[in-house]
């Protein structure tokens, strides 16, 4: 099993091609971890985090939004640079672009978690709301008080500001392109918090340039890490970039670690894939492959919903066996498996945690995937 959870690409020792092999990668999703690998290798199963971050992506969305209309990014460089910003004719020539929020027209495209919360903040700013979700249920609109439009076409149309919040696949890779830029209306923003894939990076430099769309800020690149130095969009004006940052906060990090470990937890005292909770390929795993089953009681505290304090940011060890024995602590050495594989021993020389932490119940959330 492979679960996922904060951006960095995963390390070697994620890539299992033993299909008994069990594993957690530090990736911000399966988009960016090594999915495809294990999707076509049998008995691997791939997880995500999916919830771990939603605030934090949507207020990084909304001040993306909030810098695009306010050039709150512009201002402040004309400062730094020592420029004389006082007069009304210097204001508006730092600030040209900026514009009233309330009554404009926000489409999202994608109402995932991260979509509803953008649409709740954006309300409250006095953004009128679209979105266009293909797959969401009939109704939703209702419930948050939005608009549905029906296809993508007319969201471009309508929309004096368009912010990406949808997942990555082979049918909506570039989805934001030479044409459809064109669709969208004159001096429009952009904003892209979701895949980096989904925007052409070229279309968007020469959309820029010729002033079709007024600005762009993004969090996600189709090339990470990303530079200004090089790639198409080194010379694109009205551009805010960040580092693939908008999910980070220390709240979340600790989530993401914690949720992760609980889904390791119910893979080695459940059965793959049906115990586990956040499992992205359950119909790629093959029917026959055999799981151990462990009791709960045995498995280490901090796989029983301990803070995640002890480990910094890497990857968990794996044994042949499928269980993370390699991680200091993670597996009593007195834990036998009903698989009749060797039994995994206990690192000699791992430290014990700072205090004894009963196992509680598994901690499970419901919620929809994004």
């Amino acid at each position: 099993m492979a679960t996922c959870a904060v951006p960095p690409p995963v390390p070697q020792p994620v890539r299992p091609r033993d299909p008994r092999r069990c594993g957690q990668g530090l990736a911000g999703d399966v988009a960016s971890s090594d999915a495809p690998v294990c999707l076509v290798s049998p008995g691997i199963a791939v997880c995500n985090v999916p919830a771990a971050s939603v605030e934090e992506t949507a207020d990084s969305t909304m001040c993306h939004i909030l810098n695009l209309y306010r050039r709150t990014t512009w201002l402040h460089q004309a400062l730094r640079e020592g420029t004389r910003v006082q007069s009304v004719e210097q204001i508006r020539e730092v600030a040209s672009g900026a514009a009233r929020i309330r009554g404009e027209t926000l489409g999202i495209i994608g109402l995932g978690r991260v979509g509803q919360a953008v649409a709740l903040r954006a309300k409250a700013f006095g953004f009128n709301v679209l979105f266009y979700d293909p797959y969401l249920a009939d109704g939703t609109e209702r419930a948050l008080g939005l608009q549905r439009v029906s296809t993508l076409q007319d969201l471009l149309f309508h929309s004096d500001c368009v912010t990406l919040h949808c997942g990555l696949n082979e049918h909506n890779h570039h989805l934001i392109n030479d044409f459809t830029v064109k669709q969208m209306r004159q001096g429009a923003f952009l904003v892209n918090t979701a895949r980096g894939g989904l925007v052409d990076e070229k279309a968007l430099a020469q959309a820029l340039k010729e002033g079709r769309i007024r600005g762009a800020a993004l969090d996600v690149h189709e090339s990470e890490p990303f530079s200004f130095s090089q790639g198409p969009l080194k010379d694109a004006p009205n551009l805010i970039c960040t580092p693939h940052a908008a999910w980070y906060s220390e709240q979340a990090s600790i989530e993401m670690r914690e949720e992760a470990a609980r889904e390791i937890r119910r893979a080695i005292t459940g059965r793959i894939p049906d115990s586990l909770k956040n499992c992205v390929n359950k119909d790629h795993l093959a029917a026959a492959t055999h799981w151990a089953s462990v009791d709960p009681a045995v498995v280490h505290p901090e796989l029983n919903g301990a803070a995640y304090s002890r480990y910094p940011p890497g990857v968990v060890g794996v044994a042949p066996s499928g269980i993370p024995a390699a991680v200091e602590g993670i597996v009593p050495s007195a834990m036998s498996l009903s698989h009749g594989l060797p039994p995994v021993s206990h690192p000699p020389h791992a430290p014990s945690p700072g205090q004894t932490v009963k196992p509680e119940a598994d901690r499970d959330h419901a919620s929809d995937q994004l």
